[in-house]
């Protein structure tokens, strides 16, 4: 199992949009996403902490694995 990255928001929302969420609105710093039923808060940082990311992929319900083939 590969190791969570240090990536930051925008390579995250790049990943996350070719694993077909789409960005709903944006806030400030923060971006929402959606796919589905699934929907997410991606914080626009450098980097994104990695306790963050790992609660991005629980909501967005994608594996490690399958998130890692898209960066």
């Amino acid at each position: 199992m590969p190791k969570l990255p240090s990536i930051s928001g925008k390579k995250t929302i790049r990943s996350l949009n070719k694993m077909g969420f789409i960005i709903v609105r944006q806030r400030g710093s923060h971006v929402f996403m959606q796919r589905g039923e699934a929907s997410v808060t991606v914080p626009l940082h450098n980097p994104v902490k990695k306790s963050t990311l790992k609660s991005i992929l629980n909501q967005a319900g994608v594996s490690l694995e399958e998130f890692s083939k898209h960066l």
